[in-house]
């Protein structure tokens, strides 16, 4: 059974599914050098994805699109495609140019939804044709995608499912394995996921300029990074706590009023905007512990497996404290916990409404596969082999673009559409974000071998989807300057040659003449853009001397003097 899951709105995918095995999931921004979070506008691009696995929209037994919208007026003046409609929502799309209205299923389950509904519609207007699909909840996508490949999943163990977004409260499920059912639980608190950048746009680099912010996709990550600069004020904990009692209407606007009546209340020359922002970030952090924790305590005696997915689940250092709790065997988030994943969701989905199975056979390097293309003018090419590489990125201390096969899913560059570098130099962090064109304040990843990270960091533990926060053992700070966070810490990606072998082999062959199993690692694309297609791209961007795809390294005629760090 072919199932093909759809997510036409902001951060557009496209996935197939052949019963539990994954095919692919193509996300719009890792084509063509798209902007981050493109949507799916026109339904010929749904044919042209499908076309790449040789697969006609005919041949698929099962549309299921992702859910979206609701009555909430700021949700719709965020999202103008969508229109409330009569017991559901239309989304506008086009069909080869021509304007077109789909229907499709709410944001969250209620009182008389149950959280794995499926609406079932007509008219999905693809190429000559309009075909039935199904139209899946929003949270169903987010909860099915992230159990779906969980370990717990393919081991056949239930698990709690906790879903935060942007436009939702965090509410928890439990997917039990046995009975073949999920149970919706309920908001563990009353505060939407997208209070963290609205609260963070009154602040910082982040300020709006006025007293009101909307919510922005782009500025989660960066107060992630930025808060390392702050210092915690224990004492403004209580006042946002009874600020957020007093004055919370769970409504999506409630971050505003809630920035303006701590700006009333500590006044500017008493606060830096760093240590609002780091004190803010930690009174989310244990407002979700200690209600997540209160909620499972209530129904389990012992520890239990948890997911974590929506966008809030790329907090890493959220992601770390539940993991610390102590009271889960492990926490699963996957690599695409933000809406990356809805349409691989929306598909599983569909899948166990049909089947009662949700354990999915698939591989986060699922993504679209690298473009045949010629490199730039001006580069010359020449056969290099992972273990040359890796003597490379220690002779020259360059940072080199590394493209190899299929782009890895979500938003995190894991091997596939990176940029490695030394992190020997201090100076390697400086000027990788340089090149990206990013705050100096960013921190820059390390990629580790899998059996030796847990001698370089702590807790060091395999984390193969970058989603968890390390810190650097003492011994290792001077050694790795370039992937120490100003906190000391760092966002660990663990690797096994199992994962990606001829990365694996880069890195050993570093490690044999530097004597360190670890290499940078930071996301190759243009500015505000997917991950690069093709090598024609990244030599097209010409920001590094070198670029390394499928065993053979390019090289600008022309360097870049200021590249080199020795």
């Amino acid at each position: 059974m072919l199932i093909c899951g759809l997510k036409l709105t902001h951060d557009g995918a496209v996935a197939l599914l052949d019963d539990q095995r994954l095919i692919f999931s193509v996300e719009m921004e890792k084509l063509a050098n798209n902007k981050r979070f493109t949507s799916i506008e026109d339904s010929s691009e749904i044919e042209a994805i499908l076309a790449t696995a040789g697969v006609r929209p005919e041949q698929v037994d099962v549309f299921a699109v992702d859910g979206w919208g609701g009555v909430n007026a700021d949700a719709l003046a965020i999202q103008p495609r969508l229109i409330l409609g009569e017991g559901h929502n239309l989304l506008t799309y086009a069909s080869r140019g021509e304007a077109k209205s789909l229907a499709i299923a709410p944001y969250q389950e209620t009182l008389n939804i149950a959280v794995t509904a499926e609406a079932r519609f007509e008219g999905l207007h693809i190429g000559d044709r309009a075909y039935p699909y199904s139209s899946i909840l929003h949270v169903s996508g987010h909860i099915f995608s992230a159990y779906g490949t969980s370990p717990f999943a393919a081991r056949g163990e239930s698990a709690y499912v906790l879903i935060w977004d942007g436009g939702m409260l965090p509410r928890l499920y439990f997917v039990d394995a046995e009975k073949r059912k999920v149970d919706s639980l309920g908001p563990i608190f009353m505060l939407v996921g997208n209070v963290y950048t609205i609260f963070s746009q009154h602040f910082g680099p982040f300020k709006t300029g006025t007293g009101f912010a909307k919510d922005s996709l782009s500025v989660a990550g960066k107060v992630m990074a930025y808060i390392a600069l702050g210092t915690l004020h224990e004492e403004w904990l209580p006042l946002l706590d009874r600020l957020y009692r007093e004055h919370n209407d769970g409504s999506m606007g409630f971050a505003n009023v809630l920035a303006n009546k701590f700006k009333e209340t500590v006044p500017e020359d008493a606060r830096r905007d760093e240590d609002v922002l780091l004190t803010f970030h930690v009174f989310l952090e244990r407002l979700l512990r200690e209600k997540l924790l209160k909620k499972v305590r209530s129904r389990e005696a012992g520890k239990v497996n948890l997911c974590f997915a929506g966008g809030c689940a790329l907090n890493i250092k959220w992601n770390s404290a539940l993991r610390a709790s102590g009271q889960f065997v492990d926490v699963y988030v996957p690599p695409f916990p933000n809406d990356s994943g809805s349409a691989l969701g929306a598909a599983a989905c569909a899948l166990f409404n049909r089947t009662g199975k949700a354990a999915l056979d698939w591989s986060v390097y699922s993504g679209p596969a690298l473009l045949k293309s010629e490199p730039a003018s001006g580069w010359r090419s020449q056969s290099c082999d992972a273990e040359r590489l890796g003597e490379l990125l220690h002779e020259t201390q360059e940072p080199v673009a590394f493209l190899q096969g299929r782009s890895e899913l979500g938003p995190r560059a894991l091997g596939a559409r990176s940029i490695i570098a030394s992190p020997q130099n201090p100076k390697m962090k400086d000027l990788l974000n340089e090149l990206k064109e990013r705050e100096p304040y960013r921190p820059v990843s390390p990629i580790c071998l899998e059996d030796r990270a847990g001698q370089v960091f702590t807790p060091g533990i395999p984390d193969p989807f970058m989603l968890f926060d390390h810190q650097v053992r003492p011994e290792w700070l001077r050694r790795i300057p370039a992937v120490v966070h100003l906190d000391g810490s760092a966002r660990l990606q663990t690797l096994t040659e199992r994962d990606t072998p001829e990365l694996a082999r880069v890195i050993r062959a570093y490690e044999k003449v530097s004597g360190i199993p670890v290499i940078c690692n930071t996301s190759a694309n243009y500015k505000g853009a997917g991950f690069f297609p093709d090598v024609a791209s990244a030599t097209r961007w010409g920001r590094t001397n070198y670029v390394w795809s499928d065993g053979v390294l390019h090289e600008r005629a022309d360097r870049h003097p200021f590249l080199t760090l020795r």
